[in-house]
């Protein structure tokens, strides 16, 4: 049973559901007028229960949350960040950054909010089943586990070309792809995130110091690593660019995903000792990463303008690379498990939901968990070996993927539990039409992102940048051929 504003209105909250506060503040349900009893009810529709004989999945405090939320969040997807500045340029890659922030951070708390006013929803797929029932629901569950197959897969490709270039392409690339594979999915059979946690926490401290040495590295050349070490060239710096569409909508739809994760937080908020503090997290998160963000993308592309290598952690030359790969190997398998255990989390759930296997250690249980954490590895293994080049799996997965669940879900849900603003007061009124802009927004950038990213993905394999599917060559710029 779907425990909604009907529900709510039955214990006499009738005008204070669709009260502002509900929104900005998250449903406290003690300051709506609840009673002890709807509190006692709103815990019974959690999907994970407390003080079970079993697993326990109810353990995650607000700070191991907010850690948790950063490694969703602060992933691979900032090593293509300044190759997106390259193509809108400095101002406007940057306005384009902090303003995809401030959308994707209020989309999550509306996610959030949701979730927490219908706890028995422990993804966006079960709020789609709240939305629009069975074929929605089954929709946002194929994007959703296609959305983190591909992140797991950006994932490999990141381990893939690290491993290349700490050891010179010692082996074929397809191998080293298998070997990131195997390890991804080996840390990604953690089954609880809070024993997740250790792992999180330290992928971001791992990512943040390579990404700190790099930065600090392209500060220290005459001229960036890639460009010509004779001569005249042209730095390729400008404050704003006039890409072509094509280009323009890739790189935005690149800085998008950078922090459209928050589909990814609903999970974690389920398995959280008290749900209602997610709001802390989410906001303690994007803080963190928005800074790191214009920090990192901003100086490498100010000190390496159109030579700033993809991932970026190339961008400093052979030996800072080297140093940045080997001190970030433990954040890009992290960054590769938690987007690979949050999509084999999904499926288990869906597998065995209403089954004492969910909780209980048994063979079903295990065989189950097991199983589906592997097929998923190996069809993140298949798709990153199909598609080669970093930052493009990464925009294709933000613009078919991530902006419908990102951007389009939040929309719908926010006008599902505030209804009745449609013909409320004239500030209520203009809240409605701007989340139908949201929405309207998520469409431009599913629609316009996907058809930009095939082009440009189709314009790679013509002037030969992405090679053959599983090609042994290097992928690192290390070593030619």
């Amino acid at each position: 049973m779907i425990l909604s504003i009907m529900d709510l209105k039955k214990h006499g909250v009738e005008g204070d559901v669709t009260d502002t506060k509900v929104v900005t503040e998250g449903p406290n349900h003690q300051a709506l007028g609840l009673t002890a009893a709807s509190e006692v009810e709103l815990e019974s529709h959690e999907v994970f229960k407390k003080n079970v004989d079993g697993v326990e999945f109810r353990t995650v405090g607000w700070p191991r949350a907010t850690v948790i939320f950063l490694k969703i969040i602060f992933s691979t997807g900032i090593l293509s960040i300044p190759t997106a500045l390259y193509a809108l340029g400095a101002v406007g890659g940057t306005l384009s950054l902090v303003a995809w922030q401030a959308v994707n951070t209020y989309c999550a708390i509306i996610q959030g909010n949701f979730r927490n006013r219908h706890p028995e929803c422990h993804s966006i797929v079960d709020m789609a089943q709240t939305l629009g029932g069975f074929w929605l629901k089954e929709l946002v569950g194929f994007i959703f586990l296609i959305a983190y197959i591909l992140v797991t897969g950006s994932g490999i490709i990141g381990l893939s070309v690290a491993f290349n270039a700490l050891s010179n392409h010692a082996f074929c690339t397809v191998w080293w792809a298998l070997i990131s594979t195997a390890i991804i999915t080996a840390c990604a059979l953690i089954r609880t995130l809070k024993n997740m946690g250790w792992v999180t926490f330290a992928d971001f401290i791992s990512l943040f110091v390579a990404i700190f040495i790099v930065t600090v590295g392209v500060t220290t050349r005459d001229r960036p690593a890639a460009a010509p070490q004779t001569g005249d060239f042209e730095l390729g710096f400008v404050a704003i660019n006039h890409p072509t569409f094509v280009a323009g909508m890739t790189a935005t739809a690149t800085i998008f995903i950078s922090s459209s994760g928050s589909s990814a937080f609903l999970p974690v908020i389920s398995e959280m000792r008290k749900p209602r503090d997610f709001k802390k997290s989410v906001l303690m998160c994007m803080a963190i990463v928005l800074s790191c963000y214009l920090s990192f993308a901003v100086v490498v592309y100010a000190w390496c303008g159109k030579w700033v290598s993809n991932p970026a952690l190339g961008s400093a030359g052979d030996l800072v690379k080297k140093i940045s790969y080997g001190i970030a190997l433990v954040g890009l398998i992290a960054s590769g498990a938690i987007n690979q255990h949050i999509a084999a989390k999904y499926v288990f759930v869906r597998v065995l939901r209403n089954s004492r296997h969910l909780q209980s250690n048994t063979m079903t249980h295990w065989v189950t968990w097991v199983g589906i954490t592997v097929t998923i590895g190996g069809i993140a293994f298949i798709l990153a070996e199909s598609i080669t080049i970093f930052n493009y799996i990464l925009a294709l997965a933000g613009s078919i993927c991530f902006a419908p669940m990102a951007l389009i879900m939040p929309g719908f849900l926010y006008l599902h539990d505030f209804a009745a603003y449609r013909k409320g007061t004239l500030l209520q009124k203009t809240k409605w039409i701007l989340h139908i802009c949201l929405i309207l927004l998520g469409i431009f950038v599913t629609v316009c992102g996907t058809y930009a990213t095939i082009v440009s993905i189709k314009e790679s394999y013509n002037n030969g940048e992405i090679g053959a599917a599983f090609s042994c060559a290097d992928n690192s710029g290390t070593v030619a051929g």
